[in-house]
């Protein structure tokens, strides 16, 4: 069995979570200090306790959806002596890359923190707030094709493009309000169906290079080390162990498309992966996994019976 580790992104952020694994494991509960030690901000109390409006703010749903998949890889090791660095791959879900650079000891948990809330912060200066837009394309009719000939023809009020090729039947598109609005229409028209999406920013568009331009500053700075299994990066959907690449393609993540059909039909194909364990918040991207790649196994890890029972499973 070849097994690849998924970090969820934004959007899987609850008010709850991670409470039930801060109050079974002493690992998970040093992790949410250090996430709140190295912020100076009490975010483990907004997370367990809400109010949910400010956990969805991007600046602190980006650490805090984080600091659950670290409090999930570290009880991992600590509790059940499953080490993730012994995965084929690791892989996350725009936001969800940094988490899966600190699984893969890349990066420094203190480090991941602060980045991220630089990047929330950074993405909400980018565009001023109702300038732009972001919109689901559902439908057994979605695909990348479709959503690429809608957002062509949004482009002719703004902005529009491709932000997230998550599946086929789900592909997001991201740009100038008035511009995703016209692509709306066009998917509609070609048989798709269309959701606006209550975002605060258009991410994964040229509208974010202010906020490309923020981290490439950042990460400049940041010290990037080999990551102990190979990444799956968001921008190429290939395998990556090189560090100035990794902080090339985080720069480059900011504006660009998360190919994320393309990096789970990879890992499941020419990386022979057979199992996807999801480690933090919600079951998104487990159900991603069963949708492209079929003939393998989706585990959200969640909760201490989650891991207990994933952990029996591997033996």
């Amino acid at each position: 069995m070849s097994l690849a580790f998924l970090f969820p992104g934004q959007g899987s952020q609850a008010v709850g979570m991670g409470a039930e694994l801060a109050d079974a494991f002493v690992a998970a509960k040093e992790v949410f200090q250090e996430v709140d030690d190295a912020l100076g901000q009490k975010l483990f109390q907004l997370m367990r306790e809400g109010p949910e409006a400010d956990l969805t703010l991007t600046e602190n749903a980006q650490p805090a959806l984080m600091a659950v998949s670290l409090a999930v890889v570290r009880t991992l090791k600590a509790e059940f002596d499953v080490d993730i660095t012994k995965a084929a791959f690791v892989a996350g879900h725009s936001l969800g890359e940094y988490a899966a650079l600190a699984a893969a000891e890349a990066l420094t948990l203190a480090d991941t923190a602060r980045l991220l809330k630089l990047r929330g912060q950074a993405m909400q200066r980018a565009v001023p707030v109702g300038k732009g837009a972001m919109a689901s394309l559902i439908g057994p009719k979605t695909d990348l094709a479709l959503a690429e000939k809608a957002a062509e023809a949004g482009s002719a009020a703004g902005v529009c493009v491709v932000a997230n090729d998550n599946n086929n039947g789900n592909v997001v598109i991201s740009g100038d309000k008035a511009a995703v609005d016209k692509a709306i229409e066009a998917a509609k028209a070609l048989g798709a169906r269309a959701i606006p999406l209550n975002v605060s920013a258009p991410f994964h568009c040229p509208l974010m290079q202010p906020a490309a331009d923020e981290m490439a500053e950042a990460l400049a700075k940041a010290e990037i080390v080999a990551p102990r299994t190979p990444l799956v990066a968001n921008v190429t959907a290939r395998p990556t162990l090189d560090p100035e690449e990794i902080r090339r393609l985080l720069v480059e993540q900011v504006t660009g498309r998360v190919r994320w059909r393309e990096s789970m039909e990879w890992m499941a194909a020419e990386g022979a992966v057979t199992r996807f364990a999801e480690a933090g918040a919600g079951k998104v991207l487990s159900g991603m996994a069963k949708r492209i790649a079929p003939d393998a196994e989706a585990t959200p890890l969640n909760t201490p019976s989650d891991l207990e029972q994933f952990v029996r499973s591997l033996d």
